[in-house]
C-alpha cells in the first residue's frame, strides 16, 4: 500500500498532517477487514493510536545511528554547506553543532536524495543507517555515534499492529516479537507522548535494556540548535511512570521557549 507519505515529495510533512501520513491508509485497511496486520517504521507511528488497534509485536531492532553522507563527519562540513533533513531533530543536532550550516528541506527515497548529493544540489545529507543497510546499502555514508547525534525516538524499529480484539492474530505475531525492543521502544515513545511532541518538534531518545533495567536518554532541542537539554534516567522494567518523569524533569530545566515547543 502507498501511503499519502509516500505521494507527498515536495513539503515537509509536518506541515501537512505529520505521522498520520504514514499510517491513515493502513488503520483504515484494518479497522475495515481489508488486512489482518500493518507493518509500520515505528518512529513514524503517532503515539496516540486508536482504541480499536495494538501494537502487537517489534521485530528485533536494526541500528538506531543516523549515517552521514557527503563528509566524513560533520566537523568535515565546509563552511556554510549546505545539507538537506526533512527532520527537525536532525537540522536541530546539526545547528548545534555547526550554526553556520545552510540547512535546507529534502525530500523523497534514499536514490532520490543521494542522487541530489551526486550532482551537488546539496553537499550531504544524514540518513537512517537501519533503512540503508535494509536497501543493503551497508558501505553508504560514516556512521554518527549517538553521543553526538542521539536518535529519534523507535529509530530502527519495526512495528507490527493489528486489531485489538483479534486474538488469533496477535498470537502468531508473538512469535515473531523481541521483547527486549518492545521494552525499549515502548519506553522511548512514553517520553515522546509525555511531551505530546510532533513532527515539528526536535526530539531525541534511546532506551538501553540490559537485564530487567532500562537505561533511557533523551534530548530536547530548539529548532536552531541554541538551546538544547540533555538528560538519561535509570530505571526498573516495571516503572512505566518513568519516562514521563524524565520528560517533566528535562521540561523544568528549559527555557520558556523550548516549553512553548511542547505546549507546555
Amino acid at each position: 500500500m502507498i501511503a499519502t507519505g509516500d505521494k507527498i515529495t515536495d513539503r515537509a510533512l509536518a506541515d501537512v498532517g505529520g505521522k498520520a501520513l504514514w499510517t491513515k491508509e493502513l488503520d483504515r485497511a484494518l479497522l475495515t477487514g481489508d488486512i489482518d496486520c500493518a507493518v509500520h517504521s515505528m518512529k513514524d507511528v503517532e503515539t496516540l493510536r486508536p482504541d480499536e488497534l495494538v501494537i502487537a509485536a517489534m521485530l528485533e531492532r536494526a541500528d538506531i545511528h543516523d549515517r552521514l553522507v557527503g563528509a566524513e563527519n560533520i566537523d568535515a562540513l565546509p563552511e556554510s554547506a549546505i545539507v538537506g533533513t526533512a527532520s527537525p531533530r536532525r537540522k536541530a543536532q546539526l545547528l548545534r553543532q555547526r550554526p553556520d550550516l545552510d540547512i535546507r528541506l529534502i525530500r523523497g527515497n534514499v536514490q532520490t536524495r543521494l542522487q541530489k548529493i551526486e550532482v551537488g544540489e546539496f553537499q550531504a545529507t544524514l540518513l537512517a543507517a537501519a533503512g540503508l543497510d535494509r536497501l543493503e546499502m551497508h558501505d553508504v555514508g560514516t556512521e554518527i555515534p549517538d553521543d553526538i547525534m542521539l536518535p529519534a525516538p523507535a529509530q530502527g524499529a519495526v512495528g507490527i499492529e493489528c486489531l485489538r480484539d483479534d486474538t488469533d492474530v496477535r498470537r502468531l505475531l508473538q512469535a515473531v516479537s523481541s521483547q527486549r525492543t518492545y521494552i525499549a521502544v515502548t519506553a522511548e515513545r512514553s517520553f515522546l507522548k509525555e511531551l505530546t511532541g510532533d513532527c515539528h518538534s526536535p526530539i531525541a531518545a534511546s532506551a538501553t535494556v540490559h537485564s530487567s533495567e532500562i537505561l533511557l536518554r533523551a534530548e530536547i532541542l530548539l529548532p536552531d540548535g541554541s538551546e538544547n537539554i540533555l538528560d538519561q534516567t535509570e530505571f526498573a522494567t516495571g516503572e512505566v511512570n518513568a519516562p514521563a518523569e524524565l520528560a517533566r524533569r528535562m521540561l523544568g530545566k528549559a527555557s520558556k521557549d523550548l516549553r512553548a515547543i511542547f505546549g507546555k
